[in-house]
């Protein structure tokens, strides 16, 4: 993930920027309710269709009316919009034990589309009896409450979209991802996910060079690196950065 275009080299700027408030990836109430989920999936929803769709295969896509909720066993997929130019933005990624599809409930057009990252296996899960399983074993105030957490982290993504500049918005979308689908590699997070330029561009509202050129500029600053094709980030770095606390090295 090289940048394509040669600039001057210059390293991130420490301007002022919304304090953040860390999230952790571990012991949540939504990483409960999907460890919980998937076990439920295992028992009571053993007898449902199980999808498996292969690298860049549809999910489901913007037009659809099924009602299913779908539920991820293996894999990874990301869910995005397009725009009625023909422009994408990709709203998130999601692993194992996450929900996805949950507005086909209101019986009305999806307005978005799931594309596997990697191959996945999925639950195809009729809504009706996903609510009525979720009741019998005393999990919908824990689906509230995950959907609740989903919710206050797509309006942080809105505030970020629009308080931040560019160069900032993505190094907070790393930090997102490595808390929802890193892995922990002492003190750095691998970023499990082979995201693309173009990916990361669809998420923060710009171009793929802008975005090779802002990868450039955090491996310098010590806050990214590449693994065999994964993002490798230094989640406290990367936290100062945001929130524009110089670095102890001085680096950025």
């Amino acid at each position: 993930m090289r940048a394509t275009l040669e600039h001057h080299r210059t390293r991130p700027t420490a301007t002022a920027a919304p304090v953040r408030r860390p999230v952790e990836q571990a012991d949540t109430d939504s990483a409960r309710f999907r460890t919980k989920l998937r076990a439920l999936c295992a028992t009571r929803l053993h007898d449902t269709p199980t999808l498996t769709v292969p690298r860049r295969g549809h999910v489901y896509m913007d037009g659809g009316r099924d009602r299913h909720i779908y539920v991820i066993e293996t894999g990874q997929v990301k869910t995005l919009m397009t725009t009625g130019s023909g422009k994408r933005c990709l709203l998130s990624i999601s692993g194992a034990g996450d929900v996805l599809g949950e507005l086909g409930l209101l019986g009305s057009e999806r307005s978005d589309t799931v594309v596997a990252l990697e191959p996945a296996t999925l639950h195809q899960i009729p809504g009706d009896r996903f609510l009525s399983v979720l009741a019998e074993g005393g999990l919908l105030p824990e689906y509230v409450r995950h959907l609740g957490e989903r919710v206050i982290e797509q309006q942080k993504i809105i505030v970020d979209m629009v308080t931040m500049e560019c160069e900032r918005r993505l190094a907070a979308r790393l930090l997102l991802l490595s808390r929802q689908i890193g892995v922990r590699r002492g003190p750095l997070v691998l970023i499990r996910a082979r995201i693309t330029q173009e990916e990361l561009a669809e998420m923060v509202g710009t171009t793929r060079s802008r975005v090779g050129l802002f990868l450039k500029r955090f491996r310098e600053a010590g806050l990214v690196d590449m693994v065999q094709g994964s993002l490798l980030v230094d989640d406290r770095r990367l936290g100062d950065y945001i929130e524009g606390r110089p670095a102890a090295d001085g680096r950025f």
